[in-house]
């Protein structure tokens, strides 16, 4: 897919955040313990695994997947004609056909280009949990206990990057009315 120059800037940082990853991952590699956490629960660690190129990048591959599948969302979101921009059928809105198919559409181009920079953000945000995740997993020492407020680092990246979503998405409604 031809990333559209639109795309391109707001992926920029997605894709520091993923070298950042990376880097940071191969220069840790050698001097991780024999055995990573599988799971942190709210007592701390309660799951191990060994260590493999596996289960130490799994952060990685996850945020890389989630990154390739939030920049087609986004692209595919500006390639969509917007509701604006479709001929007026004199349909009710509750019709089936062309009317029905519009339902979930932008209303406009300058509200499709915000939805996919949102969506991008929040792929931003969802890295910079993933980077407090692999700090987390990547520590010298195979210690159960994890600091308290790793938890808090962890989630609020993704609830702001969720609120901000959801703020595009309502600011799209509320244009149309």
């Amino acid at each position: 897919m031809v990333f559209s120059s639109r795309v391109r800037l707001w992926l920029l940082p997605n894709a520091v955040l993923l070298a950042a990853l990376i880097v940071w991952g191969i220069a840790r590699y050698p001097h991780l313990p024999g055995r990573l956490p599988a799971h942190i629960g709210s007592g701390g660690v309660d799951a191990w695994t060994d260590r493999s190129v596996g289960s130490a990048f799994g952060l990685v591959f996850l945020y890389l997947g989630g990154t390739v599948l939030l920049t087609a969302c986004a692209e595919l979101t500006l390639r969509v004609t917007p509701r604006a921009e479709l001929p007026d059928t004199g349909a009710a809105s509750f019709a089936t056909g062309l009317a029905g198919a519009t339902l979930n559409r932008p209303r406009t181009r300058a509200s499709a280009l915000r939805c996919a920079r949102s969506t991008l953000l929040l792929n931003s945000c969802l890295g910079v949990s993933m980077l407090v995740g692999c700090g987390v997993m990547w520590r010298s020492a195979p210690d159960p206990r994890v600091p308290g407020w790793s938890f808090a680092a962890l989630v609020t990246p993704m609830v702001i990057g969720t609120a901000l979503m959801v703020a595009a998405a309502v600011s799209d409604r509320r244009t149309a009315a």
